[in-house]
């Protein structure tokens, strides 16, 4: 079992991962079970969780000295470049670029821990790194943008 605290819109959460088979995560948010189920057919960068509750998901925001993640355009839009985003909630390993930096498509940026599994999080496109939004340790959740490349 793995527990995780964690601190949304001021509220504390304990969110502790009790049983992961196959597609079905097993977990209970402050002591309240959720069943998660994840889709058979992942592709690398799109996962779909589906949370079976009553109650409505929290919304959740960055605490106070936390590294802020802004809101930017779609991957593959010209205004603020391609966005590397992380398909999994899980734990940066390490990061194997810095800003400025050239990277092809398909070379592995950041290393995430998630589910026990060391994941390499590759470039979609070819590039400069203008931005990096994670460091070694930080929690993400899925869809957080890790790097940004124009």
């Amino acid at each position: 079992m793995k527990n995780y605290k964690l601190k949304i819109n001021g509220n504390n959460y304990s969110v502790d991962i009790n049983e992961v088979e196959g597609q079905e995560i097993k977990l209970e948010v402050n002591g309240t079970p959720y069943t998660v189920t994840i889709d058979k057919e992942l592709q690398a960068h799109q996962h779909r969780t589906t949370v079976i509750s009553d109650r409505p998901a929290p919304r959740v925001s960055a605490a106070a000295g936390d590294v802020q993640r802004a809101s930017a355009p779609r991957p593959g839009s010209a205004a603020g470049g391609t966005k590397v985003t992380t398909p999994l909630p899980g734990t940066i390993l390490d990061v194997f670029v810095n800003v400025g930096d050239q990277v092809k498509s398909g070379q592995t940026v950041v290393l995430l821990e998630a589910m026990k599994m060391e994941n390499n999080i590759e470039a979609d496109t070819d590039g400069t790194v203008t931005s990096i939004n994670v460091r070694k340790g930080d929690s993400v959740l899925e869809g957080d943008t890790l790097i940004v490349i124009s």
